[in-house]
């Protein structure tokens, strides 16, 4: 099992002055340690679950962007981008410059957007859930289309692109991949099946009916179940001085028994960095053979 590392919250300590040259300790800490990923949430107001909107939140690509000078190994991705953040085809150049700028580590993650919040707080179209699932599907097959040199023209219900032309390529053959975030079962894995090269689900009790229902939409359409990789959000917890080190590694041993390959989530207190130290340490060795 891989390792990834989500930074959910920049509300760090000396406040934005200080905040550049903090992230950019953590980000190098994690990338030495052996974290397979640094991610980012795609989000432009704080959320709920870590606290109130008006908390620190910076932009997730200029965020990445940075991370990239910081880092050498890392894949670098959102955890995940909302479809209606960004036109399709400038989504595509972002990943494309992201993946260029970084020697190949891009990754991108998307799914359908949920906060209607920060959508109407900021002047974003949000329309209802079954057009966002709409604007989804051709977002996915307008950067497919781009990153692989087709320049036709795209036409869609919601999009119309004259001259998809994406200059220069990414680095990734044969393209960065594709993570889609999300459990639902009869639109968000379908599209899994159809276009993504991962999935992410948080780790709730229906996990192992999840990846059934990923296996069936896998077999309707005839994509090998196999070559998804299976992520899952995870909150890591090692304790101060590596004292909750072994519980963390069995919980991971029990999401790759389910046949999860890796974990990407928060890390608590880790703007101390000891923690990432820590997991890499004692906590990367111990799952990388799961």
């Amino acid at each position: 099992m891989r390792i990834g590392l989500q930074i959910p919250d920049f509300t760090a300590p000396g406040g934005p002055a200080r905040l550049g040259a903090g992230l950019a300790t953590v980000a190098r800490t994690a990338d030495e340690a052996g974290f397979d990923f640094i991610a980012v949430m795609d989000h432009f107001f704080q959320i709920r679950a870590i606290g109130a909107a008006e908390r620190e939140m910076l932009e997730a690509y200029t965020t990445l962007g940075y991370l990239a000078a910081c880092t050498s190994r890392a894949k670098l991705l959102t955890l995940v981008t909302g479809t209606v953040y960004r036109h399709p085809g400038i989504l595509a150049k972002i990943i494309s410059t992201l993946d260029v700028l970084s020697g190949g580590r891009a990754w991108l993650g998307i799914g359908a957007a949920w906060n209607e919040e920060e959508s109407r707080g900021l002047g974003i179209p949000f329309p209802p859930v079954a057009e966002r699932f709409e604007r989804l599907e051709e977002t996915l097959q307008i950067c497919l289309q781009m990153w692989r040199g087709d320049e036709s023209p795209y036409r869609g219900r919601h999009y119309q692109l004259d001259r998809p032309l994406n200059s220069p390529r990414a680095l990734t053959a044969p393209h960065p991949p594709v993570m889609i975030g999300g459990g639902g079962e009869r639109k968000t894995l379908r599209l899994v099946a159809r276009y993504a090269q991962a999935c992410n689900l948080f780790t709730t009790p229906d996990l192992a009916r999840k990846l059934d229902v990923l296996r069936a939409h896998c077999d309707a359409v005839g994509r090998d179940y196999d070559e998804i990789t299976k992520t899952c959000y995870f909150r890591f917890d090692a304790g101060e001085k590596g004292e909750q080190a072994g519980e963390t590694v069995d919980r991971l041993g029990q999401l790759a028994e389910l046949g999860f390959q890796v974990a990407i989530g928060s890390v608590a207190r880790v703007w101390d960095v000891t923690p990432l130290e820590v997991i890499g340490s004692e906590v990367i060795p111990a799952v990388a053979s799961l």
